[in-house]
C-alpha cells in the first residue's frame, strides 16, 4: 500500500509520456540484470547503447550531437525518479551521470571540435564519461587538491591520484580537476584524459558496502601527457566551473534519495500491514503508527521542496544554497526512512534478498558523496554568516 501523495503538478503530459518510457526500459533493460550487474562491479556496456537509443541520454544536447534539444530538467528528474523508485539506485548514478555531470561541462566548456569529437558517441551510449574529483586526502575539500597537470609545449604533464570515481573503469573518457601552477584554487583546470592514455592506470572496482552494481574505481595519473586540445575551458578557471555545475550533482542525489526513501516507506508500510505480531498488525502497534505518521509527513514536506528544485534548476534559478540544503535534508530523511523500515522488517530487514536490506546498505553513501552532510551545512552558514 504506497503512501497517497500530495498531487504533483511540475510535470506535463510531455514529461509523463517520457516517464512511461523510462519505466519501460528499467523494466526490460535493467531489473533482469541487476543481480549479474552487482556481482560483476559495474553494469554492462550494452545498457548506455540501448539507453541511447531510447534518446535516455544527452536529451538537452542540440540534435546536431544526436540530443533532443528540449534543455528541460525535469525530464533529468523523470529518468532519476524511474530508475531509483525501481531499486536500480547504482543505475541511475551510472546513466544520469553523463546528463547532469558530464555534458553540461562539455557542452558549456568545450569548443566545437571537442564538442563534435566527444558527444555525439556519448549520446550514442557508445562513449562512457567520467568526472574525477575526489583524491585520497582530501574528500570533500576541493580547495586542497593537489594533482598538478604541468604545461610543456602543447601537452599538459598530468600527476596524482583521485578516488571514489563512479563509472571509473568503465569511463573511455574523464574529466579531470587537477592544479595547472602551484599557486592558488583559482588555478584548477580540466583536463580530458581519455582511455589508454600512457600513465593512466585504473584501480577497481572498488569492495563498496553497497552499491554493488555501481562502477567505482581509483583513478591514478604518472606523467600522463594530456594534449592541449584536450583542455576544457580555460586553463585557471576549473574551481569556478565547478563550483557552478555542482547544485546540479546535488539536486540529482537529493531527488535519487527522495525516489528511493518514498520507496523504502512503502515497503515498511506494506510489511507492517501484512505482517502480524502478538495478535495484531505490526501497523496496529501505537508506536509504530505514529513513526508511520511521523515519516508520512516529512515525506511530503520534502517531496514539495524537492519540487521546488527541480523547478528551479528547469528554469536555471536553482542557487549552490538551495541545493545543499536539498542534499543534505533529503539525504539524511533517506537514512530515517530506510532505518526505520529495517526495524518495522524486522529479522527479515537484515536478510539481503529483502530489498529492504538492500537499500540499507545502498543509502548510507547519499550523505557523503557530492559533499557530505557537514560540508553542506557549511556552504549554507557561511551564507548565513557573511
Amino acid at each position: 500500500m504506497p503512501l497517497v501523495s500530495m498531487p504533483r503538478n511540475i510535470f506535463d503530459t510531455h514529461h509523463e509520456a517520457f516517464r512511461e518510457t523510462v519505466r519501460g526500459f528499467t523494466q526490460r533493460e535493467v531489473l533482469p540484470h541487476l543481480n549479474s550487474w552487482a556481482a560483476a562491479g559495474r553494469v554492462d556496456r550494452s545498457l548506455f547503447r540501448k539507453a541511447g537509443e531510447l534518446g535516455l541520454l544527452g536529451f538537452a544536447l542540440p540534435e546536431r550531437f544526436g540530443g533532443s534539444g528540449v534543455d528541460d530538467f525535469r525530464f533529468n528528474a523523470v529518468l532519476i525518479e524511474e530508475l531509483a523508485s525501481a531499486g536500480a539506485h547504482a543505475v541511475s548514478m551510472s546513466l544520469s551521470a553523463f546528463n547532469d555531470l558530464i555534458a553540461p561541462y562539455i557542452d558549456a566548456l568545450g569548443t566545437k571540435e571537442q564538442k563534435q569529437r566527444w558527444l555525439p558517441s556519448m549520446t550514442a551510449g557508445e562513449t562512457i564519461g567520467a568526472i574525477a574529483m575526489t583524491e585520497p586526502n582530501t574528500g570533500s575539500d576541493l580547495k586542497s587538491m593537489s594533482t598538478t597537470a604541468r604545461q610543456d609545449g602543447d601537452s599538459f604533464v598530468l600527476n596524482g591520484t583521485k578516488t571514489f570515481i563512479s563509472s571509473g573503469i568503465l569511463a573511455d573518457i574523464v574529466i579531470v580537476a587537477a592544479r595547472t601552477d602551484n599557486g592558488s584554487q583559482k588555478r584548477l583546470s580540466l583536463l580530458v584524459v581519455e582511455d589508454g592514455m600512457p600513465g593512466f592506470t585504473k584501480i577497481g572496482p572498488l569492495n563498496k558496502v553497497g552499491l554493488s552494481a555501481q562502477d567505482t574505481a581509483e583513478l591514478i595519473f604518472e606523467d600522463v601527457r594530456v594534449p592541449r586540445a584536450n583542455l576544457l575551458g580555460e586553463a585557471g578557471q576549473g574551481f569556478h566551473y565547478l563550483r557552478h555545475n555542482l547544485p546540479q550533482e546535488r539536486l540529482n542525489i537529493a531527488i535519487t534519495s527522495m525516489a528511493l526513501a518514498r520507496r523504502s516507506f512503502d515497503q515498511a508500510l506494506t510489511y507492517s500491514l501484512d505482517r502480524s505480531a502478538f495478535g495484531q498488525r505490526i501497523a496496529d502497534f501505537q508506536a509504530n503508527r505514529f513513526y508511520l505518521a511521523e515519516l508520512a509527513t516529512e515525506l511530503e514536506i520534502a517531496q514539495t521542496f524537492v519540487d521546488r528544485c527541480i523547478s528551479e534548476a528547469a528554469s536555471r534559478t536553482l542557487d549552490d544554497v538551495t541545493a545543499a540544503m536539498a542534499k543534505w535534508w533529503i539525504t539524511e530523511l533517506h537514512l530515517r526512512v530506510v532505518n526505520r523500515s529495517v526495524q518495522l522488517h524486522g529479522g527479515y530487514g537484515f536478510m539481503r534478498e529483502y530489498d529492504t536490506a538492500k537499500d540499507y546498505l545502498d543509502s548510507r553513501a547519499t550523505t557523503i558523496y557530492g559533499g557530505t552532510t557537514e560540508i553542506m551545512k557549511e556552504i549554507i552558514g557561511r551564507k548565513l554568516t557573511t
